[in-house]
């Protein structure tokens, strides 16, 4: 009588078309996946070269930087709300109802505090509006495609 286990091979474990299989997988998912580029998306601004215009008595000046702070004919306004800005506005313009509003923006201001300025035009009455832009031949720094 033998009591002693029998030798049994120990079975054995392929790899190798695993291995083919996930890179099958992997290359399928990288072909297939899209990439959105949001923060590939460059605006180039327009450039201007009309003639320079001499200012008039009856205009209004808005700066807007690029951390949307306004300033309405040099003042600086320290809340930036459409409330703020038609007060301001009105203010400036109280002269004269057909004033012209001069609309300065920084290249990387926010479109939403030029939209907010415009609002608070259109609030107070004032709706000639007039945006500032630099000359091709002073912009240094315009893309060209």
């Amino acid at each position: 009588m033998n009591f002693r286990p029998g030798h049994r091979d120990e079975p054995e474990l392929n790899l190798i078309p695993f291995i083919d299989i996930l890179l099958v997988v992997l290359i399928f998912l990288v072909l297939t996946t899209t990439y959105s580029k949001y923060t590939e998306l460059q605006v180039n601004l327009p450039v201007a070269d009309a003639e320079a215009q001499k200012t008039q008595p009856n205009e209004v000046l808005v700066t807007i930087a690029r951390d949307s702070r306004i300033a309405v004919n040099g003042t600086m306004l320290a809340n930036g709300s459409v409330g703020a800005l038609s007060e301001a506005l009105a203010e400036a313009g109280k002269a004269d109802n057909e004033a012209i509003i001069v609309i300065s923006a920084d290249a990387a201001a926010p479109h939403q505090a030029v939209v907010s300025v415009m609002d608070a035009a259109r609030r107070t009455g004032l709706g000639r509006i007039s945006f500032t832009t630099q000359s091709s031949s002073d912009s240094r720094n315009a893309r060209r495609p």
